[in-house]
């Protein structure tokens, strides 16, 4: 009956229009005051609890540090090294657009940052090439879903903060997955171009690839200084995060000066709106989360799952199935925090890898990113090239079948995800 009430609460108030975060919490309010025993005291308990987790840190100062990267014309910078670099090939500049999204998720963690910041730029360059402008809004909107699987990523660390595991490791099992995502998106436009007879740039020489690179070296040495200082001990993901933030606003004002300091007020505002916002949502999830706790809802359904018989490959396609569906409505943050409480004591008790797991909910959450009708990456494009949202759509959806076809083989080969971490001892 508990269980009943909370989820059906939860989707009533979505369906008549309360904002998800809100609906959340509302729901989890309701179903401590009507059924639990718990006090609504603990719900103010957890809030604040909510607000001092160490590890969500990370995420406004990975958002301040795309803040500034985006302001700070570091996008351009890669975007012009990616063209040098594979420019020259059938589809060149659209293989370029994959790469420097690669590159722009590696800086931002954040998949609508990465569209924005990438898509603003190539897009229109893409057109005036002779592209067709659905076809690079579709091919932008879909590769910058990558910003949340090549890391750093803000997906991953709620997901760490949600199931209590290592950001680090996480981060070092999105990265073959990330690359390989790439190289599959390269590869199919590569076909596609040879099919169709896309256009290609001039090659560009040895001098004018290393002066690109020269210039972009900046932004690259973020990737660099993030990932290294994580993986030498050096900092802490939440630590690299104000690191970055730091070097980040040091570039764009002091080295790239592409902004004024009496610009960053603007920025630091920008960025702590999309704080305020995406921690709203995570604090209300993490109260939904506390309930499902409180009610020992997950070892209910874990009993039940494993009463079933399921296997560990039923069990992951389920998971797929339901993961699917709700990024479809929800944002990405408040899913995790919902279902890896649900999910993670059932894939403990099958055998199935914790960061595993997490890498196969991070890749639905890329495909919810894309798919309508609550696609923020879908917005994002639509915003950025003036097309209506529904020919965003029409111009994503080939895309998708490259994707769900990238997310069967995640979910069935760990391998992929998992080699990097044990081969690093992790």
């Amino acid at each position: 009956m508990t269980i009943a009430f909370l989820f059906v609460a939860l989707f009533v108030l979505m369906f008549i229009g309360i904002p998800v975060a809100i609906s959340l919490g509302l729901s989890g309010a309701m179903t401590i005051l009507f059924f639990s025993n718990d006090s609504v005291r603990s719900l103010a308990i957890k809030l604040f609890e909510t607000s001092e987790h160490y590890t969500l840190l990370a995420i406004p100062f990975f958002l301040l540090s795309g803040a500034f990267m985006t302001s700070g014309g570091v996008a351009r910078r890669l975007i012009d090294f990616a063209n040098a670099c594979v420019g020259h090939i059938k589809g060149g500049l659209a293989i370029a657009a994959i790469l420097a999204c690669m590159l722009f998720a590696a800086l931002s963690g954040s998949s609508p940052a990465t569209v924005a910041a990438v898509g603003s730029i190539v897009i229109a360059g893409m057109v005036r090439s002779g592209y067709k402008q659905d076809f690079a809004a579709g091919i932008v909107c879909n590769a910058g879903t990558l910003g949340i699987l090549i890391p750093p990523s803000i997906v991953m660390v709620v997901y760490a903060t949600a199931t209590e595991t290592s950001v680090g490791k996480l981060f070092m099992a999105g990265v073959v997955p990330g690359l390989l995502l790439g190289l599959v998106l390269m590869v199919t436009i590569y076909i596609m171009a040879r099919v169709k007879n896309m256009p290609a740039l001039p090659r560009a020489s040895f001098k004018e690839i290393m002066t690109a690179g020269r210039k972009a070296g900046w932004g690259l040495m973020l990737i660099v200084i993030i990932l290294g200082g994580i993986y030498s001990g050096m900092f802490t993901p939440t630590e690299a995060a104000a690191v970055a933030a730091v070097y980040a606003a040091f570039v764009a004002i002091f080295v790239y000066k592409d902004m004024t300091v009496r610009e960053c007020p603007k920025v630091i505002i920008e960025a702590g709106k999309l704080s305020v916002v995406l921690m709203f949502i995570i604090a209300n999830a993490m109260l939904f989360a506390h309930v499902l706790t409180t009610e020992q809802i997950p070892q209910s359904i874990t009993a039940w799952v494993v009463e079933q018989g399921f296997t560990p490959v039923e069990f992951l396609l389920v998971v797929n199935i339901v993961l699917l569906v709700a990024g479809t409505f929800m944002e990405p943050s408040a899913i995790i925090l919902i279902l890896a409480p649900i999910l993670f004591p059932i894939a403990m008790q099958l055998g199935i890898d914790p960061i595993h797991l997490g890498i196969i909910m991070v890749v639905n959450m890329e495909i919810g990113l894309i798919t309508p009708p609550t696609g923020l990456n879908l917005f994002v494009t639509s915003a950025v090239t003036g097309m209506p949202l529904t020919r965003v759509v029409r111009a994503v959806s080939p895309w998708l079948l490259v994707m769900l076809a990238f997310l069967v083989l995640v979910t069935y080969v760990p391998f992929v995800s998992l080699a990097l971490p044990n081969w690093l001892g992790m």
